[in-house]
């Protein structure tokens, strides 16, 4: 979980493969499977170290930078994922990058979901769209075969606006095949050879069977899906505490030092992005 050095300092990187997630022609979200290209005398060929919830700052030389949460657990080949939504100057540039580029990579920062924490414990996990790809560390962690006994039942839902835009759509069957593990998804509105659940996160919530003296959620997604299932999870005695969510708002150096990401007291980038609703609760209404 340690910085590479320094974490002014970016590391160059290559993209060893890119996955085009969404079709629909509204919204553009690609995968990076990324590769360090690490090799000197203070880190000879050491791959990078990180925990679900972290973050990375990823830099196009002569454009700029953006910060991207990791989108996977750190694979055997000592690659990792960071998934992109096309947005602006930055992402543009990235998403007309071809497998094989060199990009520079700066990080990881900031905390962690409390995964340790949360053992013994069933979980509930919901996204809304790209908010999955924040959330996928933490299903490929509880799910590898070490830690999936540490954990009760686990129950993820998925919501998208519709079947274009779901991402990661080639991990569900495996994820649903795991002991003790179901995968709902939704979409908001009908669609023709459509099989899944329709409606909006809050409203299907419910009809999971959950017991909220022994359970943890974990939430990411639109700010009105977080704050809408948030006020269902509570109507239904799960505590603020034990309520978990990502924020990526605004968050530009990583370090602190543009205050770009504060709210309050609070800055995103080195207090976050990772905080109850507990936490959240004694913060201004901002996120």
């Amino acid at each position: 979980m340690n910085h590479m050095t320094n974490p002014y300092i970016p590391y160059k990187a290559k993209i060893e493969q890119i996955i085009q997630e969404t079709s629909s022609q509204d919204l553009d979200v690609k995968t990076y499977k990324i590769r360090l290209l690490v090799n000197n005398d203070e880190n000879p060929n050491t791959p990078i170290s990180f925990m679900p919830g972290q973050f990375v700052e990823f830099s196009i030389p002569g454009t700029g930078e953006c910060p991207f949460g990791f989108a996977s657990i750190l694979r055997e080949d000592g690659c990792f994922d960071i998934t992109i939504k096309r947005t602006g100057k930055v992402t543009n540039r990235i998403h007309a990058l071809n497998e094989g580029s060199d990009v520079w990579i700066r990080g990881p920062f900031g905390n962690t979901f409390p995964l340790k924490q949360m053992e013994t414990s069933d979980l509930l996990i919901i996204a809304g769209g790209i908010g999955l790809a924040p959330l996928r560390p933490v299903i490929q962690y509880v799910l590898t075969d070490s830690n999936r006994p540490n954990y009760g039942k686990i129950d993820i839902l998925l919501a998208a606006r519709s079947s274009a835009d779901r991402c990661f759509t080639y991990d569900y069957e495996s994820w649903s095949n795991v002991n003790k593990t179901s995968v709902l998804q939704t979409i908001d509105k009908e669609e023709v050879g459509w099989t899944g659940l329709v409606g909006f996160p809050h409203n299907l919530v419910r009809n999971i069977s959950a017991d909220t003296k022994n359970l943890y959620a974990i939430l990411c997604g639109p700010p009105i899906m977080i704050k809408a299932v948030q006020e269902t999870l509570s109507s239904m005695g799960l505590p603020p505490e034990k309520i978990y969510t990502t924020l990526e708002m605004r968050m530009t150096c990583g370090v602190g030092k543009c205050a770009k990401c504060n709210i309050g007291h609070q800055y995103i980038c080195i207090d976050g992005p990772v905080f109850s609703m507990a936490e959240l609760s004694k913060m201004p209404d901002e996120y």
